[in-house]
């Protein structure tokens, strides 16, 4: 089994809530990217007595027992998470009102999540070969999808569905036809995002492959090879300067490749810090995740 069945869903979903909640208090006026403050505490339906100051991190309490992995901005203006271990999808408001919604297959590790091309909400079930839509309002919908290990997923520019899977990267359309695309080299695709060029980009974790994969809408592969061998490219956005942003988990490497294909990368200070997820903050910068070093880290995308 590949890397990112077992490395990322540990590593790179781990502080995915964490990572959004300091990017929106860290960018304002004074943040210095080294002082903290004490985290306050929300449970499931309660809300914050004082609101965020520049660089404070504000923590959530989700039901006990739970696994946050997955999480993305809904239609309806809320944060929408996966609960892996409590199989459940939540819903939490910018003022910190938890709501839970149960997904009706028992062990199904929902996973990844992302804001759907028709107004709901589209997950991933890990373990269960199906991919799920949640509404607005809590209403959720299974579809199963007969392959191994669906794992992230995104809204493509065509207004489909597309997701990570065993040695395929799929198209679901939101009224549920599938085409699936099988890789050449990789078993284990992971982080996967619609690029600035109109065609979808994956990350390939797996030691053998450890490549960025770039799928056009209809089904075209071209895979770029990572310079530094055993990388384990992970997570992966979009950045302002429209070229496409990766973490290498055990490269300890942030990789920018550009949409005609080219790599550069940049060493991070902390070693073994494994970075793992990676987003674009409202500041213009990459914000990224380093769970081997109890760290989130911040890099200029340059001009």
């Amino acid at each position: 089994m590949g890397l990112s069945y077992q490395f990322a869903p540990r590593f790179v979903w781990m502080s995915i809530l964490g990572l959004l909640l300091l990017i929106m208090t860290a960018c304002g006026p004074g943040s210095t990217g080294t002082s903290s403050a004490p985290p306050a505490t929300g449970g499931s339906n309660s809300t914050p007595t004082s609101s965020a100051s520049a660089g404070q991190v504000t923590e959530f309490a989700v039901t006990s027992n739970s696994d946050p992995e997955g999480i993305t901005t809904g239609p309806d203006g809320n944060l929408w998470f996966t609960d892996s271990q409590g199989d459940k999808i939540g819903r939490i408001t910018p003022t910190g009102t938890v709501t839970e919604f149960a997904v009706p297959t028992s062990g199904s590790k929902p996973q990844g999540i992302t804001a759907g091309p028709d107004g709901n909400l589209w997950f991933t079930e890990l373990a269960s070969e199906r991919i799920g839509r949640v509404t607005p309002t809590g209403t959720i919908t299974e579809f199963h999808v007969n392959v191994s290990y669906p794992n992230w997923i995104t809204t493509g520019p065509d207004g489909n569905l597309w997701f990570t899977s065993y040695n395929t990267i799929v198209r679901f359309t939101p009224t549920g036809t599938m085409t699936l695309f099988q890789l050449r080299t990789s078993n284990s695709p992971a982080g996967i995002i619609a690029g600035p060029d109109g065609n979808l980009w994956f990350t390939e974790s797996d030691a053998q492959a450890n490549q960025i994969g770039r799928i056009t809408p209809t089904g075209t592969i071209t895979e770029f090879a990572v310079p530094t061998a055993g990388s384990a490219p992970a997570g992966i956005t979009v950045g302002q300067d429209h070229n496409l942003w990766f973490t290498e988990a055990l490269g300890n490497q942030i990789g920018r490749i550009t949409p005609t294909g080219t790599i550069t990368q940049f060493p991070l200070f902390t070693p073994n810090s494994n970075p793992s997820v990676i987003t674009t903050g409202p500041d213009g910068n990459l914000w990224f995740t380093e769970p081997g070093a109890n760290k989130v880290g911040r890099i200029a995308p340059g001009k």
